[in-house]
């Protein structure tokens, strides 16, 4: 019996491969497209555009690999059909049912292991691409430029001379424009400056200067060893939280429990869909051609409908949608396979 499972084993993993790569390949081009819609509005470099590609990994993997085994298990038993293996391994008292258990443990471990990557990696992914993003965002609102005139930092105009390798700004003048009656125009001077981030609040902190504020015929002249200029640009926290607290508010804010829903049961798709994917498979091609191509779209339309069309609430949500597909499974495969061979 070993034998048996590993030669089906080899048959299932040539075409789950093959399967997988490609379906990868097409879904990581359409996640390089989205990603390069984000330089429209962000400046990234090449290698900090694979950064971002990582960290979507795990929600590629999430729309590959379930579908992968689903029509890779298909299509290997279909294979074998064609070519009357499937028959040949019935005739030597190798029972449906004992195939079945063979290929729901493996569609279990790889549900299991999705369940991880859904739970656990993608949120993690989750925060750390919308934390680069917005990283990015505020990194372009306060690039100041050396030597160029017009730079704003918050309503303040910028000139700065030179910046050292420490990211620190030397001869830096800095001008408030008058914005109504009762204000009054402002020039500062400072020998050094850089910019921090304090609590998300980007500040501009300047060393050795002077102060000047002009309001009418009336000049007020200060001297400062440090001065910080909050900037009303501000960052949310930047800090990565933990996969249990995302998924914290699952029954009270919508849009998660739709993306919990969506992600368990793309998860679980292995297991809901193993015994499907058994029954159109194995045909006696002899006598019939069987529908393995269309059954695989209409479950796979079937599915992801109920799982995009149902999320409230999200626990009930899954395990209905999940039994119902498992139990029918069980029954189809009952019906057209066990009960024939």
């Amino acid at each position: 019996m070993k034998l048996v499972y590993k030669y089906l084993l080899n048959q299932f993993l040539s075409t789950m491969l093959s399967l997988f790569f490609t379906l990868f390949i097409i879904v990581s081009i359409v996640f390089f497209i989205q990603l390069a819609k984000i330089t429209a509005y962000i400046e990234i470099s090449f290698f900090e555009l694979i950064k971002l590609y990582i960290f979507l990994l795990p929600k590629t993997l999430a729309f590959t690999l379930p579908i992968s085994f689903f029509i890779a298990l298909t299509l290997a038993f279909y294979r074998l059909s064609r070519e009357n293996e499937s028959i040949v391994l019935f005739a030597l008292s190798v029972a449906p049912s004992v195939i079945a258990k063979f290929f729901m443990k493996i569609a279990a471990l790889i549900s299991a292991f999705m369940l991880v990557v859904v739970l656990v990696f993608i949120p993690i992914s989750f925060e750390l691409f919308d934390n680069f993003v917005d990283y990015k965002k505020i990194s372009t609102k306060v690039n100041i430029k050396t030597g160029e005139f017009g730079q704003r930092y918050g309503d303040w105009l910028v000139f700065i001379d030179s910046k050292d390798v420490n990211e620190n700004y030397k001869n830096i003048i800095m001008y408030h424009p008058k914005k109504n009656e009762q204000d009054k125009e402002q020039v500062i001077l400072a020998t050094q400056g850089r910019l921090e981030t304090n609590d998300g609040i980007i500040t501009f902190k300047l060393d050795e200067g002077r102060a000047y504020e002009i309001k009418e015929d009336n000049w007020h002249i200060s001297s400062f060893k440090n001065l910080l200029i909050k900037s009303k640009i501000s960052s949310k926290n930047l800090d990565t939280q933990s996969f249990y607290k995302y998924w914290f508010d699952i029954n009270t804010n919508k849009d998660k429990a739709k993306e919990f829903v969506i992600y368990v049961l793309i998860a679980l798709f292995p297991l809901a869909s193993v015994l499907f994917a058994l029954s159109f498979g194995i045909v006696t091609y002899r006598y019939e051609k069987g529908f393995a191509y269309f059954g695989i779209f209409v479950i796979i339309f079937a599915y992801f409908s109920l799982l995009i069309s149902f999320y409230k609430p999200p626990f009930i949500a899954i395990g209905l949608i999940f039994s119902s597909f498992f139990i029918a499974s069980m029954v189809y495969f009952n019906k057209k396979i066990a009960s024939k061979y």
